[in-house]
């Protein structure tokens, strides 16, 4: 919340609340991620000095991977591209032209210092987006990130069925204060998840919405993901 002054039609001043925005900014072209991660950095900074509003991020990426906290070694099998190092929770992941990176700088001073129920809305806002496109997204115990089930595709040795990721999730706070996201793919190249082991997770496959055959395009997206948001978070 943020202070101001309310004037009365006599006059008289009394100090209010005024809830804070969210700033939604959707940057031009490719963002470089070094450049990227310092513009969180002064933006998280910001808000938990109450200096600056909330803000979601949507940029595109050229082609790099990031390993995160939980990165293994072994899951980087050709570092095809550059790989950045950086705090956000998680492993391995791609990203690249034609992926919808949401960056959000949220407070969660304000909105409940529980991380788990954060996910569980980053999550939840992800499979909102993606049901406006007629596409199922689902949680998978023990794997992160938004998946599709695939009946169409051969059930792994052990007989479960098939999953694709469509939407990776990874964040970081600092005073409370969330920054980086989640990485939805609208249509990147997929091949390029090729160099690593996305998230740790071997035997399901990664997808994109146009790979489901969806005829949807970046700006569709953020539609979506903007009409949910408050839904999602208010």
């Amino acid at each position: 919340m943020k202070r101001g002054i309310l004037i009365s039609l006599d006059g008289t001043a009394r100090p209010v609340q005024i809830p804070r925005m969210v700033d939604w900014i959707t940057a031009d072209g490719l963002t470089d991620y070094d450049a990227a991660l310092a513009f969180m950095e002064a933006r998280v900074a910001a808000i938990h000095a109450g200096r600056a509003d909330e803000a979601v991020w949507l940029v595109e990426h050229p082609p790099l991977y990031t390993a995160g906290t939980s990165a293994k070694a072994g899951d980087l099998l050709e570092a095809r591209f550059p790989v950045h190092v950086t705090g956000r929770g998680g492993q391995y992941t791609y990203h690249g032209p034609g992926q919808r990176i949401v960056y959000v700088m949220l407070d969660l001073n304000r909105r409940g210092r529980d991380v788990r129920a954060f996910v569980a809305r980053l999550e939840a806002w992800v499979i909102a987006a993606l049901a406006e496109f007629g596409v199922t997204g689902v949680i998978r115990e023990g794997r992160v990130g938004v998946w599709v089930p695939r009946p169409d595709k051969t059930p792994l040795p052990d007989g479960s069925p098939r999953d694709d990721k469509i939407a990776a999730i990874g964040v970081k706070l600092r005073r409370w204060v969330s920054f980086h996201g989640i990485a939805i793919n609208v249509e990147p190249d997929l091949s390029h998840y090729g160099g690593i082991v996305p998230c740790g997770i071997s035997g399901h496959g990664v997808t994109s919405l146009v790979d489901l055959g969806l005829p949807v395009g970046m700006a569709d997206l953020d539609v979506a993901l903007r009409r949910g948001f408050d839904a999602t978070f208010a």
